[in-house]
């Protein structure tokens, strides 16, 4: 069955566009949907030196041809040139991201896949914005989601995004985090198709707490939240130690690791797998995936941005599409 994934190009002064054009040079088997400006995204496969053919979205979707792409046109308000962020577009990118949510919560779409988005530019115009994650949160009303990075070898989980380290501890609660694991766990049955879900959790502190000589978070707020989990059925191991937690020994028994804030899992995960890993959210009513790198604005229209990760997130997508329980 041919599957329908809007794609969101991101930042139009970065590698989005660039990864997604080189994608799609041989063809695809599932229609992939820009949303973007058509004359943005001709200009940069001219700049790359591809063939690029553009259509609109069909009544059905079909496969795309060598050099083809769908796109649903969004111009965009202001002039492109790769490398050079302009405040202009910044708005016109979040309305991207909206319109292929839309198209995704009407089931035009089966999936959504972001590229990479420049937040610093989108904030500079006064946009409040921390990431994908919380913004489809809040555009899908959605109580909870949990942000995922999954490669070959591993899956990290975060119990906390995009907030300073300093707000961590407050922002972990019983609530909070016993939500988080709710969704962690359902996400693995119904997204992955792990019958049993084992989930390593890290502690915050070092040492997990050191029996509360290092902090009180394990004995107080984690421990407790497992306990309950486990007595639910839910096969959960922790607090451990973040710094033994990574190792080859516990993560063959694991299908997924809860890391209570984004650097303590992260930088592992990326290590093993940057570039061919994706960012997936889970708890949105639609599945949506991203690549695990930013703009990289230097390599814009040079032709040696590594499409590695957009590829992934794209095949994560399809074969959640697929795996997904049927009405």
């Amino acid at each position: 069955m041919t599957l329908r994934i809007a794609v969101t190009p991101g930042e139009p002064a970065g590698i989005g566009p660039d990864l997604l054009i080189g994608l799609v040079r041989a063809g695809y088997p599932h229609e992939l949907v820009a949303y973007g400006d058509p004359d943005l995204l001709a200009a940069r496969a001219r700049d790359l030196g591809l063939a690029l053919h553009l259509r609109a979205p069909g009544a059905r979707p079909r496969s795309l041809g060598p050099g083809e792409l769908a796109v649903v046109a969004l111009p965009a308000p202001a002039m492109v040139t790769p490398g050079i962020l302009r405040r202009e577009t910044a708005a016109w990118v979040l309305e991207t991201i909206e319109r292929a949510t839309r198209d995704c919560l009407s089931g035009t779409c089966v999936a959504l896949v972001t590229g990479p988005v420049h937040k610093g530019i989108i904030n500079e115009v006064g946009l409040r914005f921390t990431g994908h994650t919380e913004f489809l949160a809040e555009l899908t009303r959605s109580a909870q989601v949990v942000m995922v990075l999954a490669t070959t070898e591993l899956r990290v989980a975060l119990a906390t995004t995009h907030i300073p380290l300093a707000q961590v501890p407050t922002a972990i609660t019983r609530p909070s985090l016993s939500a988080v694991i709710r969704v962690l766990h359902a996400g693995l049955r119904e997204r992955f198709g792990v019958e049993r879900p084992r989930i390593l959790v890290c502690g915050l502190n070092p040492h997990a707490g050191e029996g509360g000589h290092l902090g009180r978070e394990e004995l107080e707020v984690i421990t407790p939240v497992l306990q309950e989990l486990r007595a639910e059925g839910m096969a959960l191991v922790g607090p451990l130690p973040a710094d033994t937690l990574f190792t080859p020994q516990r993560l063959a028994t694991a299908d997924a690791v809860l890391a209570m804030y984004h650097d303590q899992g992260l930088p592992v995960l990326k290590h093993l797998g940057f570039g061919r890993a994706a960012n997936i959210t889970l708890g949105l009513p639609f599945i949506r995936t991203s690549v695990d790198h930013g703009t990289a604005l230097e390599l814009a229209g040079s032709g040696k941005a590594d499409g590695g990760s957009l590829a992934t997130a794209i095949e994560y997508a399809v074969q959640m599409a697929q795996s997904r329980p049927r009405d």
